[in-house]
């Protein structure tokens, strides 16, 4: 932020609150937020314009913070409009022109959409801030916008999302709206929308089953449903559902059983909303029971308060203004008892709530997404020195079950394993001698050889006396992906901080091997949204890949090289009632190929089905195998009228053909349907491969970038048969 002269903006007022806080509001925007009173204290010191640059070293003193918090602070004070340079009168002028669009329009009809375009404040009975420090305000790596709808309970937790994101680097935009406010998807930027409980949830639990057609589920199923066909009406983004909780107590205790009870009509919706999840394109559930009974459901359901069917926060109650102490005779018990309930913090649902939702959008979006773990060995994946112990384990069955201490090993084992099923490819760098490691790595009879890793998980390894960040970079170069693709796990701190140090790109964990495989399994960089069969065979075939890339190092001739792969490809083109898990797969592959990439356009599931429906849109896709490993669906070509959207390939096949198999079936079917394509190369800084594939296949050059389609023969058909066979 340059050095200005700034001042407490005029429509901005601030109102002690009870405790150690302060209410911020804007006039206009109707923002209200809570900070503290060094906050407060900060902003007052602009009651009269002050030159940034005088201000901070004074106010750094003055506060007792670091320079470039209180900077930062002031940044993000200045771009809610807390603080404006501009005077009173260039401010007042400002705000008539943003508001005054059109002439003649109703100035409360524009003021309301104003408010509504940005969506800063929210209405105060449901607002809820936790109050912001001056050591919050970071810089931010991405900006993600999103729309929350729901009720009380999804509005509350606004802010500690935000919160929950700037931690993680993240500028997390919110605009907060009731659930039946979906026109709000088309008049705010998002890149996902998150559902919260519908007051459909209230029916469930009315009645007996026959008074809802044997299914007390489908009511909330049907208003989810009718909520969806709206938002796609107006938004493609990915929509991220809210499951609904489970109930803590029953209304007639034990004797409420069997699969109508209260407790399951609850379970019943959420496996009926999983399922619809499952059907609908880009639709993901948020299982909120779950992350509710991690964190110790009875302090953070208000169920055992005061509703069987509220599922508000239990600290709610600690909130209620005292205007609303008329409706007991302004006589209630004693609130520290209820704060003893909660653990003193009224506010640890929406802390668990805003944690759990992040991570779903981190997963939605990819956010900061993990390619591949590289482990250590000694110490991680078996205790002590392999070299000096002489075996991974002295376990047998006789000393203990497989679930003592042996178990912490066994656990980290299984859950490495399955993040190979979910496509992370692993690794390992380890000082020791490589053919001493080979030998003693072995396992018993007794051992669960189901749940343990072997040598022949990892797609490569590093084992020897380098210093291990030069083994990882020398990975990351190996493999082709940048260094933020991966995750090292050591449990020696010298090592650790030597990664981070160097490589800073490099996520680093090891501290807490107890916690490691929790840390594994529910890490959001480590989830795919879909299991798909080509991310469960991913360490398969790029360890072919590498296997590819060491045989070509020992043939010189290129052409024998391709010849003695036997490399076979296969090019389909997608109809509208595809497998969904092969449309995830060609999103996935447009996605993140970065190297053989065209255009470097992305689509999501429902624009690749919107494409596929028009009588103009073609979805082609290639499949790949050589003798060393079927590579599945490696490639993909959207195809819009006469226009190539984008073509790619994947990376590990690239300099075998399939590209010339590709397009030449894209070619023929649009020659065919009497069309001649045109092509686009959009230049990026990684893909260089693809610069020349128009060019190679014969298009002629139109102008910068744009490449069009040869003249076909008139016969077609040869063309389409040796683009299956190629």
């Amino acid at each position: 932020m340059p050095d200005m002269i700034l001042r407490r903006s005029g429509f901005v007022h601030l109102l002690d609150l009870a405790g150690a806080s302060v209410l911020v509001v804007h006039a206009i925007s109707q923002m209200r937020i809570t900070v503290t009173h060094q906050v407060a204290a900060l902003i007052r010191e602009f009651d009269q314009p002050v030159l940034l640059q005088d201000a901070v070293p004074r106010l750094a003193a003055q506060l007792d913070a670091d320079e470039a918090a209180v900077r930062a602070c002031v940044t993000l004070l200045f771009n809610q409009g807390v603080l404006t340079q501009h005077d009173a009168e260039a401010e007042a002028a400002e705000t008539i022109e943003r508001l005054a669009p059109t002439y003649g329009r109703d100035p409360t009809a524009l003021l309301d959409q104003y408010r509504r375009g940005l969506m800063e404040g929210a209405d105060p009975y449901w607002s809820v801030t936790a109050p912001r420090t001056i050591g919050d305000p970071q810089a931010f790596r991405r900006r993600v916008d999103i729309l929350l709808l729901g009720d009380c309970d999804l509005q509350m937790e606004t802010d500690f999302l935000r919160q929950e994101a700037a931690r993680r680097g993240i500028d997390l935009r919110v605009a907060a709206s009731f659930a039946a406010d979906t026109g709000l998807a088309a008049d705010r930027q998002h890149d996902a929308i998150l559902i919260g409980a519908l007051q459909a949830r209230h029916a469930i639990v009315i009645g007996d089953a026959e008074h809802h057609g044997g299914d007390p589920a489908r009511v909330y199923i049907d208003a989810i449903e009718a909520m969806l066909k709206k938002l796609r009406l107006h938004s493609q983004a990915p929509i991220l559902i809210d499951a609904l909780p489970e109930p803590t107590v029953q209304p007639l205790g034990f004797a409420d059983r069997g699969v109508h009870s209260h407790r399951n009509r609850f379970r019943r919706t959420n496996l009926a909303l999983a399922q619809l999840a499952e059907d609908c394109p880009d639709v993901h559930l948020v299982d909120v029971a779950a992350e509710l009974a991690a964190a110790g459901s009875a302090s953070l359901l208000d169920d055992g308060l005061v509703s069987f069917t509220h599922f508000g926060s239990m600290g709610w109650m600690l909130q209620r203004p005292d205007s609303e102490l008329a409706a007991v005779h302004h006589q209630f018990p004693d609130r520290a008892a209820l704060a003893g309930h909660v653990g003193g913090d009224p506010y640890r649902r929406e802390s668990v709530m805003a944690r759990a939702h992040m991570d779903a959008i981190s997963i939605v979006l990819g956010l900061e997404k993990k390619k591949c773990v590289i482990v250590d060995l000694d110490g991680v994946l078996w205790p002590g020195v392999l070299a000096e112990t002489g075996a991974p384990f002295a376990w047998s069955p006789e000393i203990g079950g497989p679930n003592s201490f042996v178990g912490l090993y066994f656990g980290i084992h299984e859950a490495l394993r399955m993040l190979r099923r979910r496509g992370i490819l692993l690794a390992c760098v380890s000082k020791n001698d490589e053919a001493t490691v080979r030998a003693l790595w072995r396992y018993g009879q007794p051992y669960p050889r189901h749940r343990l890793l072997s040598f022949d998980h990892f797609v490569t390894t590093r084992i020897n006396w380098n210093d291990k960040a030069a083994n990882i970079r020398s990975i990351a170069e190996e493999l082709g992906f940048p260094l933020d693709a991966f995750m090292f796990i050591d449990d020696t701190p010298r090592e650790r901080e030597r990664v981070r140090q160097s490589l800073p790109g490099v996520a680093v964990l090891g501290e807490d091997l107890f916690a490691l495989r929790r840390v594994l399994l529910t890490d959001p960089r480590l989830q795919p949204v879909r299991l798909t069969q080509e991310a469960s065979q991913r360490s398969t075939l790029v360890k072919a890949q590498l296997d590819r890339s060491r045989l070509r190092a020992e043939v010189a001739d290129e052409a024998a090289f391709i010849a003695s792969l036997e490399v076979a490809c296969t090019v389909e083109r997608l109809t509208a009632d595809s497998d969904p898990t092969v449309l995830e797969r060609v999103r996935e592959l447009l996605a993140r190929t970065t190297q053989f990439n065209a255009t470097a356009m992305v689509f999501s599931q429902a624009e690749l089905r919107r494409i596929i429906a028009t009588e103009d849109g073609r979805l082609f896709i290639l499949r790949m195998c050589d003798r060393l490993a079927d590579h599945g669906l490696v490639g993909a070509a959207v195809i819009s009228g006469d226009a190539i959207l984008n073509i790619v390939l994947s990376c590990r096949v690239i300099g075998l053909g399939g590209e010339r198999a590709l397009l030449a079936a894209v070619t023929a079917d649009a020659a065919e349907h009497g069309r001649r394509l045109r092509g686009q190369i959009v230049q990026t800084d990684r893909n260089m491969p693809v610069r020349n594939l128009f060019a190679d296949s014969g298009f002629s050059s139109c102008h910068s970038g744009v490449w069009l389609m040869p003249p076909q023969p008139s016969s077609t058909e040869p063309m389409l048969e040796s683009a299956a066979d190629a």
